[in-house]
């Protein structure tokens, strides 16, 4: 006799996800955390100076809700508010100029001056039918809903970023076009890193790119509250270091990765499983900064002024020959960055008068080097006095990530590379990708279709596959 239907252990945006689907069943479920807080990445401290809130992995939440599952969700009857800043993106340029991404598809294409048609042609399509395509996008190998809408989109997504660039002329637009790409933690010369890119421009036109009121953590205690008001019961404090431990359950989902995934189960699995397990592939880490200032971020450009993602690293050119350089296990002083400045837009993050910066850029996987003077002189290359505004710092490297949640190895937050091979066979390649090869135990996390991203649909899709298979 089972104790619970389910058990879903972690409880990042798809441990929590899974759990939710479940319990709207009308199942008995366990949600099980590690820590003695909930989120996963979506968690939010004070890292440099008390009165700084900083998100400590995602930050901006487009996916959120631009993605079927969490929009579905009365979420902000459950505490959660979402700022939209005016420009969802920035993209600078060390000429003092910039690139930019607006809600509005036609505002964002007359900032592009002569790819303007070109963008419109590219994104205006998928835009449109938005709605459509983000069930077949976000989800696994299958016969699409929308077989002609999803062919047109993967014509497109399924080109390297580099090759799709031309179709524009002008550097600004190719600028932007990197910056999205580079999301995809991978060189942009990759087959399907287009992909990213097209998804991320997509569901800014249709979403918005927002923050959540109060820090990241605001969704996780959202989710939680909603699975809980469902009848939900939730433990904290408890990493799982074996199957043996969890309560007696039909299904057991696990948010975890393929060698975590391995510790915890392994023991149970075929030895095919556990071989295409262990070949599973991660990608390079991220090095994070957090940075206390005492006044904004004094860009040369006025689009980044009211930006609440910034993207650095120059040219198309200049971003592909970051991203292949670090691929490559190497370093380079003009990295491809990624900036949030949720203060401001929020002001429950810092300080009055005061706000923080939140910012990360690539390295090799593994990496143990300090990048807080690489980072600060490739801001100060496009905002000149912001060095002179820290009043506070605060840094994890790969391996910090990896330590702060076990799903990053080597710091990979993509929890696995999302390259054409491993896309829709990760973390395996099964008729399923949520079933392990032992009955009743489920993988729901990042390292599950449709990968990285807090969207909450690898836990969604591995919940249906439960329902499916159990109940």
């Amino acid at each position: 006799m089972s104790n619970y239907d389910a058990v879903v252990v972690g409880s990042g945006p798809n441990g929590l996800a899974a759990a939710i689907v479940l319990q709207q069943k009308g199942l008995k479920v366990l949600l099980v955390e590690g820590k003695d807080t909930l989120g996963g990445g979506m968690r939010t401290l004070e890292l440099t100076l008390p009165g700084f809130k900083h998100d400590v992995c995602s930050a901006v939440h487009p996916l959120a809700v631009a993605a079927p599952f969490f929009k579905s969700l009365p979420l902000k009857k459950y505490g959660l508010e979402y700022i939209q800043p005016e420009v969802l993106a920035a993209h600078p340029f060390e000429d003092g100029t910039s690139a930019a991404l607006y809600t509005s598809l036609e505002k964002t294409a007359s900032g592009l001056g002569a790819d303007s048609n070109a963008y419109l042609d590219l994104m205006g399509p998928i835009v449109e039918d938005w709605e459509n395509l983000s069930a077949d996008i976000l989800a696994p190998l299958r016969f699409p809903k929308k077989p002609m809408g999803f062919s047109r989109f993967g014509w497109k997504a399924i080109k390297p970023a580099t090759a799709l660039a031309g179709t524009f002329k002008e550097h600004k637009t190719k600028g932007l076009w990197a910056g999205m790409a580079a999301h995809g933690i991978q060189p942009l010369d990759n087959w399907a890193t287009s992909a990213i890119a097209l998804v991320l421009l997509a569901s800014g036109h249709a979403r918005g790119w927002p923050v959540a009121k109060g820090g990241s953590n605001a969704l996780a205690e959202a989710l939680a509250a909603y699975f809980k008001a469902l009848g939900g019961e939730i433990h904290t404090g408890w990493m799982v270091k074996t199957i043996d431990e969890l309560p007696a359950a039909t299904a057991v989902l696990l948010d975890v990765g393929p060698r975590q995934l391995m510790d915890i189960a392994g023991k149970r699995f075929s030895p095919l499983y556990r071989w295409q397990l262990n070949r599973y592939r991660y990608g390079m880490g991220v090095f994070k900064a957090d940075f206390a200032l005492d006044g904004p971020i004094p860009w040369q450009a006025p689009e980044p002024t009211q930006a609440g993602t910034v993207h650095l690293g120059g040219s198309l050119e200049s971003i592909a020959h970051a991203e292949s350089v670090i691929w490559k296990g190497r370093y380079t002083d003009n990295p491809y960055m990624l900036v949030a400045q949720q203060s401001l837009f929020d002001d429950t993050r810092a300080p009055e008068g005061m706000h923080t910066v939140w910012a990360y850029c690539h390295v090799p996987a593994g990496s143990t080097r300090d990048l807080i003077p690489v980072m600060e002189n490739q801001i100060e290359k496009y905002a000149p006095g912001f060095k002179k505004r820290i009043v506070g710092k605060h840094a994890f490297n790969a391996l910090d990530m990896e330590a702060y949640n076990p799903n990053y190895i080597g710091g990979d937050i993509n929890a696995g590379v999302q390259d054409l091979t491993q896309i829709f066979t990760r973390p395996a390649l099964r008729l399923s990708p949520y079933r392990t090869s032992a009955k009743g135990i489920y993988i729901c996390s990042s390292s599950t279709p449709p990968g990285g991203g807090v969207h909450g649909m690898c836990g969604y899709h591995a919940a249906q596959r439960v329902l499916k298979d159990l109940f």
